[in-house]
């Protein structure tokens, strides 16, 4: 008799993915939403812990080009602009490349090329590159479909990182709201998925600052919790201005965000 499958050949956790994916509380924003945010999110560009652990983990070994998936504005892709000859930045949001623009221009970076696409377009016309990240960008509703979009693009490597846990909410806050919170899928998902597929990935680990949720006021502090779980009722809004003004604005929020970073040298499949 041959090698019997295990038990895990009977899970298939690309299909796992996509029914928690429909399932989750936290739903993927639209480029309109993503716009809004945009030059905020830009003043963020300089140098944090995630983005030094993650420039760091990278192999530049021989690598001359560098596309980077959900850029948004150029965290990663400014960043390693010193590195390479080539970076090809690509997001759905057009504010965001805006952002990653206006900042090259001001920087006098000229070798940053930006790409206007979502996860869902077509790639065929996009460069293919020695190095492809995609950083803190996964929030697909296929997610082998958008590791085959990533390794298709790949000449020598593939790196991306995805949350630890499926909450981008602390648990104190959803403490305080009396409703059921469905999350999305761990980074484990993904790594299973990966290797169904024959691609061995490595997996590390980057603490991220956490500070997703500071805020001057419970107003603002209740536009950011209601722009991870959507729409609030006027009660849920009321608890947690209540929270913010007796609790939250007196902590210390010195709590880090995990994400797990995953390698993989460019593959056949």
């Amino acid at each position: 008799m041959g090698l019997m499958d295990t038990n895990l050949a009977q899970l298939d956790f690309s299909k796992l993915y996509i029914q928690q994916m429909e399932k989750s509380t936290f739903k993927s924003k639209s480029s309109d939403a993503w716009d809004k945010r945009a030059k905020n999110m830009s003043l963020s560009v300089k140098n944090s812990i995630y983005t030094k652990e993650f420039v760091e983990k990278i192999d530049f070994d021989c690598a001359t080009s560098f596309l980077d998936v959900g850029c948004g504005p150029g965290t990663i892709a400014l960043n390693v602009a010193s590195k390479v000859k080539d970076v090809y930045a690509l997001d759905y949001s057009a504010f965001m490349l805006e952002c990653v623009e206006d900042i090259c221009k001001n920087s006098g970076i000229s070798n940053v090329k930006t790409i206007h696409k979502s996860w869902y377009d077509n790639w065929d016309d996009i460069p293919n590159a020695d190095i492809v990240v995609a950083s803190r960008s996964m929030e697909v509703r296929d997610i082998k479909e958008a590791v085959l979009k990533l390794n298709s693009k790949a000449i020598k490597r593939v790196y991306l990182t995805t949350k630890v846990g499926g909450s981008f909410v602390d648990k104190e806050i959803l403490n305080q709201l009396k409703r059921e919170i469905y999350p999305r899928p761990d980074y484990i998902y993904l790594l299973n998925v990966l290797h169904d597929m024959g691609i061995y990935a490595k997996v590390d680990f980057i603490k991220s600052e956490n500070n997703k949720f500071s805020s001057f006021s419970s107003a603002e502090f209740v536009e950011k919790v209601s722009w991870s779980l959507g729409e609030l009722s006027i009660e849920e809004k009321d608890i947690l201005k209540t929270y913010f003004e007796t609790t939250y604005k007196f902590k210390d929020n010195t709590a880090f965000i995990v994400w797990a970073f995953i390698s993989w040298e460019k593959v056949d499949v």
